[in-house]
Formats: structure tokens, sequence, C-alpha cells
């Protein structure tokens, strides 16, 4: 497998290629297919000056995009499990991301949001972590879904160990290769758009690695 480094290419294709579980966690944000992309343009354009309409999320993954997360799987957690439930079966392990609004922010998205995991056990994991305004903490935001940094090294924390194989293949912005960089995990980020994966090689240069490993 190649770890570590910004896979520009068509995820399912590449899943294709991987053993049976040989992934230790899946962590994704796949698009939804509720035409995002539309209507939060006029939202993104008046809070950062920046015209936003690639269509990233004019389609869903297909049923082999999931059958193949799920074979590759030794743990996943897929965000947004709501909008895949012709596709995914119903699972008792929840996370939950509270997104600690500014409430002098005219918040026009959820103020939460689901992940699903495939663990057995019937309980629930809640991430409090802000996301002042529209853009996150990290004060950037390179993609509408992108998560905060702090979010996905929480989850990362939680649900994997120092040198396990994280795999995401909507990578978006890469916040996951990031949180992984900082929490001494590996990864494998796949983005079909060749923009994307430059911000990606970007933001992962501008990573360092922590000392030691919490």
């Amino acid at each position: 497998m190649e770890v570590n480094k910004v896979i520009c290419g068509d995820s399912l294709e590449y899943m294709k290629t991987l053993p049976d579980k040989c992934i230790d966690l899946v962590l994704t944000d796949p698009p939804y297919w509720i035409n995002a992309d539309k209507w939060v343009w006029w939202f993104w354009s008046s809070k950062t000056n920046k015209v936003y309409n690639d269509n990233w999320d004019s389609f869903t993954p297909s049923q082999e995009h999931f059958d193949e997360i799920l074979r590759i799987w030794k743990q996943v957690i897929i965000f947004w499990w709501q909008f895949f439930t012709d596709k995914l079966a119903m699972n008792w392990h929840w996370i939950v991301w509270d997104k600690v609004w500014d409430i002098q922010f005219d918040n026009p998205f959820w103020k939460c949001e689901l992940a699903r995991t495939n663990l057995s056990k019937v309980s629930v994991n809640k991430y409090n972590v802000i996301q002042q305004g529209f853009i996150s903490l990290e004060k950037k935001r390179y993609h509408p879904t992108q998560k905060p940094v702090k979010l996905f090294s929480d989850i990362i924390r939680d649900y994997s160990k120092e040198w396990d194989t994280i795999l995401d293949c909507f990578a978006w912005s890469f916040t996951t290769a990031v949180a992984c960089i900082e929490t001494g995990r590996n990864y494998i980020c796949i983005e079909k758009e060749e923009k994307y994966c430059e911000i990606g090689r970007k933001r992962i240069k501008c990573t360092t690695p922590p000392l030691f490993v919490i």
C-alpha cells in the first residue's frame, strides 16, 4: 500500500487493489447528493469573497463504493450517515460532532453532525469542537465540508493507535492527512480533483509531526 502520499485518482478503483481488512480505520466524509455546492454558494461568496461552484455535491457514492469501504476496514467512521441509509445498515455506536457555534454568527448550516461506525457497542461518543463562523479554527477554508483538524485528531486518537493506517477516500481538503501527521498515524488520502490534491500537498508540507505521540 502507498502510505503517507497524496493519491490523485478514483478512490473506488484504488480500493479494489487493496486486500481485505488491511486498513485500521476508514475516516471519511462522502458527498451528500443534496446539491449543497449550489445552495451554499451565496453564503460562501458573501463571507469569503470566493466563488465556489465545483459540483462536488451533485452525486452520491455507489453501493459498490460503500461495499469496498466495508471490505477493507477494521473500523469505519462515515460522516453524515443519514444521507446513505439506502446503502449502509443501521448501527448502534454513533459519533456526534457538536459544532459549538458562535452565537453572534448567523448559521445557515446544521449545528451538529452524525457519523456512523461499525462498532457493535451501544453508545455515543460526543465531540465538542468549536466551529467559529463559516471558517473553522484553522482560519482558512479550502472546501465547504472541511472538518476541523482538532475534531479528526480527537477521533483518530480514540479509534486508532500509533502507526495505524487511516484511509480517507474523499480527501477534499486533506484534514485527515493533517490529523494523522499530528497524531503519529499513517494515512492514505485519495482525491480525484488535482487542485485539491495540490492543496493537500501544501497542507501536509506545512504540518509538523509531534515529538511525542499522546
